[in-house]
C-alpha cells in the first residue's frame, strides 16, 4: 500500500476479503472460501514442518555416511596393520627356520609369539570399526528413507495447496475435494515417515 492510498490485491487477498465480507450472510460460495484459507493455512503450516524433518533427516544421513566412511577408512587402517604384522611374522619364521644356532631360533619364536598376539588384538579392533562403519551406513540408509518420505509429504502439500488456489479462483467444488484429498494423503505420508515406514 503506498502513502496516496492505492492498494494492489492479490487473487487470494481479494477472494479472502470478499468471502469475510459474505460470510456473515450465510453465503455458501463464502463458505467455501473461508474452509479452503483455513485449509490452506493449516496445511502450509504442517507443509513447513514437514519441509524442515525433511531437510534435518537429508544433513542426518550425510552426516552419517560420512562417520561410516571415516570408519572404513580407520578398519582399513586396522587391516594395513594386521597385514604389517604379519610380514614381519613370517620374515621372523623364515630366519628362525634359516638360524643356525638354538638361541637365536628362540629369539625368532619369541617374535612369532608376539606378532601372533597383536596380530588377534589388531583383527578384533578392525572388525569391530567395519562393525561400526556398518552400523552408520545403516543409520543413513534410514534417514534418507525418511528424508524421501518428508519429500513426499511436502510434495503432495504443496500440490494440495496448488489445488486450494485454483479451487479458489474456480469455485469449483471437485477441486475443493481434491485439495482435502491430496492434502490428506500428504498427511498420511508424513505419518509414515513419524513411524519410520
Amino acid at each position: 500500500m503506498s502513502g496516496a492510498g492505492f492498494h494492489v490485491h492479490g487473487p487470494h487477498d481479494h477472494e479472502l476479503e470478499h468471502a469475510t465480507q459474505h460470510a456473515a450472510h450465510g453465503d455458501s460460495a463464502g463458505t467455501m472460501i473461508n474452509q479452503i484459507a483455513m485449509f490452506t493455512a493449516v496445511i502450509a503450516t504442517v507443509g513447513a514442518i514437514f519441509a524442515y524433518m525433511g531437510g534435518a533427516t537429508q544433513a542426518n544421513a550425510g552426516l552419517y555416511k560420512n562417520n561410516a566412511a571415516i570408519k572404513k577408512t580407520e578398519a582399513s587402517n586396522q587391516w594395513n596393520y594386521f597385514q604389517a604384522k604379519s610380514t614381519k611374522q613370517s620374515l621372523a619364521e623364515i630366519s628362525r627356520d634359516l638360524a643356525p644356532v638354538a638361541g637365536d631360533k628362540e629369539k625368532y619364536q619369541a617374535k612369532i609369539d608376539r606378532y601372533e598376539k597383536e596380530k588377534k588384538e589388531i583383527q578384533a579392533k578392525a572388525e569391530s570399526v567395519e562393525a561400526e562403519s556398518k552400523d552408520w551406513d545403516k543409520k543413513s540408509d534410514e534417514q534418507m528413507h525418511q528424508h524421501h518420505r518428508w519429500a513426499q509429504a511436502t510434495t503432495a502439500l504443496q500440490v494440495s495447496i496448488a489445488l486450494a488456489a485454483i479451487a479458489l479462483l474456480t469455485k469449483k467444488k471437485w477441486l475443493e475435494y481434491g485439495m482435502f484429498g491430496v492434502g490428506a494423503i500428504g498427511v498420511a505420508i508424513g505419518a509414515l515417515a513419524v513411524l519410520h515406514i
